[in-house]
């Protein structure tokens, strides 16, 4: 992962919010289309940060499609992300 240079780091309610969503649409949304749904607007560079965080802690994945799903335990998550098949 490279590093960027981050403006505006996100905040604890805008993480959740984010992460709320994911959980409702498990599945069935791309990157792009999950954030066109959230309930509040906010900047796309903000949304790839918390995305990216969500990505690296393995509380999300992304399938070869390029749908994001929510992992519920960690050892499933670790199970997944170790898959080659899928990407990440």
């Amino acid at each position: 992962m490279k590093k960027k240079s981050i403006l505006r780091y996100p905040r604890l309610d805008t993480i959740l919010m984010v992460e709320r969503t994911i959980q409702k649409h498990d599945g069935e949304f791309k990157k792009r289309k999950l954030w066109e749904s959230l309930p509040k607007k906010m900047m796309y560079q903000t949304f790839c940060v918390i995305f990216d965080y969500l990505l690296i802690s393995r509380k999300i994945s992304v399938d070869a499609v390029g749908k994001v799903g929510w992992f519920p335990d960690s050892k499933g998550a670790l199970y997944y992300y170790r898959r080659t098949d899928l990407a990440r």
